[in-house]
Parts: structure tokens; sequence; C-alpha cells
């Protein structure tokens, strides 16, 4: 009987064995742990204070491809949302409206995926009809998509 619900809990697709989260996302939540730790230990008016140096280390840290994403995409939400603070969220460059993200950059090299994404959370006002788009996979950016990118970041503030 032991064998059955040990069993049963772990394993996934194909058969493969599910041991909880992967060392990724307990990486980010590590990190997120850290993020709110600092914040607290800071205090109140460290909350309000402009985290970037922060972000631009972070986005300093990446592999180039992901660098350059984030580095244009940093510069594009500035650009497009002046008024979004950036923030470090579960490790990554997050752009927030009061403390609440509305949008954030998710490294391909983190979480060991084959592309970047630009995330939008529930607070970006990017609603279009019952269905709409809450992340984008990144390559490389155009002249046309970050026209497109700054057009949704408006958008998602607006």
């Amino acid at each position: 009987m032991t064998d059955k619900k040990a069993s049963a809990g772990r394993s996934g697709a194909a058969g493969e064995q599910y041991d909880g989260f992967s060392e990724e996302e307990r990486d980010a939540m590590k990190e997120r742990a850290k993020e709110l730790k600092a914040a607290a230990r800071r205090g109140p008016r460290a909350a309000r204070a402009d985290p970037e140096d922060e972000v631009l280390a972070k986005i300093a840290e990446m592999p180039e491809a992901d660098r350059v994403l984030a580095e244009r995409l940093h510069a594009l939400v500035k650009a497009s949302a002046p008024d979004l603070s950036p923030k470090l969220w579960y490790g990554m460059p997050a752009y927030a409206d009061h403390g609440k993200v509305v949008c954030f950059f998710q490294s391909a090299q983190k979480f060991k995926t084959r592309y970047a994404t630009l995330g939008f959370s529930d607070l970006a006002r990017l609603d279009e009809g019952t269905l709409w788009p809450t992340s984008y996979a990144l390559t490389e950016l155009t002249a046309a998509d970050e026209a497109r990118i700054g057009a949704l970041i408006a958008k998602a503030v607006g």
C-alpha cells in the first residue's frame, strides 16, 4: 500500500517521476524570499526607493543573448511607461505600479527554455474580449517588435 501512495504522487507524463519543483523553480522562490527579507530589513522608506540598480545588476549577470533583450526591454518600459518602477521579482527584472508587478522579463537561461519571455500580470490592462495573451516569446527585437512592445506596455498601464 505504501508503494502505491508513493508512486501515485510522483509519476508524471510518459512515466517520468515527479519530484516537486524543479531546481530552477526552487532557486526562483529562494530569490523571492531574499527580496522580501531585504525589503523588510530596509523598512517602509526603502520600499519606496528606486531599486533600479538591483535590476540593472541582475540584467548584467545574464548571458549575452538574454542581456541584450533585457536591456532593450528595460529601455522600452522606461520610455513607454515612465511611472512603472523597476524591481526584482523572483530574481527577474520586473516593472511595478505602486509596488504591484505589471510586467516582467524572464531569461531563457534562468529556466533553461529556448526563448526569453515578456510577461504581464493580471494587473495589466490588456483585455481584449474573452481571450488575450499575457506572455510573449522573445528571440530578438526588431524595430517593429519594439514598437509593438512599447504599445503593449503603454496599454498595460493605460
